[in-house]
């Protein structure tokens, strides 16, 4: 299939083109154990994590938001459900030692370590165009839709939705009244999170391009995010 024919019009097919589509950090995904490589600002990547193994993702400037997704290595239909995770801990925010689950209920992450705040969120949907329209961006915009799409087919994947991600650092309180704040990220520079691969696993990272709300730190500037990959444990 043409994943780039504009006549093809599914939720998996991309809206524009970053490095995103041609900077994998392996032609697979798999990456080299104990390397940290950095994820550019406004752009997504692809990483292999076989079952045990450990991914640590890192916030350089504490400003940065971190779209994550995780999908079932030998079926991409199954992925990490930001809906069944809440049902699954009765709470919005997962903390250290919870598991994260599928939408088939089966736990694919265990969020082991976080030094930040713990401010995370689990119910704002990846930006995409439309979004963007939505703020009065006439114009392409970078968005973690897109880098998800672009990041899995660098590394030969393709998924058919988009499912909600774990936006990690992101901070949007809801009040009493139902009401979403869109507030600076609360963590701060060096601060990491540290999730293990329950099953073989495909994640894939955004570095979140908006810059029109001040989801990204105050100056709506996105920057750049660490990560590196730890083998298994005994």
């Amino acid at each position: 299939m043409d994943w780039t024919n504009p006549h093809y019009r599914s939720n998996a097919q991309f809206d524009g083109i970053n490095p995103s589509l041609h900077t994998p950090i392996s032609p697979d995904g798999r990456p080299v154990i104990g390397e940290r490589y950095t994820l550019a600002a406004r752009q997504g990547v692809a990483v292999v994590l076989r079952q045990g193994e450990r991914l640590q993702l890192i916030n350089p400037h504490g400003s940065q938001v971190c779209d994550l997704w995780a999908f079932c290595a030998d079926g991409l239909h199954e992925f990490m459900s930001m809906e069944h995770v809440r049902a699954q801990l009765s709470r919005t925010v997962p903390r250290a030692g919870d598991p994260l689950c599928t939408n088939r209920r089966r736990p694919i992450l265990t969020l082991l370590d976080d030094s930040s705040p713990g401010v995370h969120d689990t119910l704002i949907a990846a930006c995409d165009l439309p979004r963007y329209r939505s703020l009065g961006v006439p114009h392409y915009h970078d968005n973690c839709s897109d880098n998800l799409r672009l990041a899995l087919a660098a590394i030969g994947r393709h998924t058919q939705e988009v499912p909600a991600p774990f936006n990690v650092w992101m901070n949007n309180p809801v009040d009493g009244d139902g009401n979403i704040g869109w507030l600076p990220p609360v963590s701060q520079p060096g601060d990491s999170i540290s999730l293990r691969a329950e099953m073989d696993a495909v994640l894939v990272m955004s570095a979140c391009p908006q810059d029109v709300v001040p989801v990204n730190g105050a100056d709506c500037v996105p920057r750049e995010l660490a990560f590196c990959v730890h083998m298994a444990t005994a």
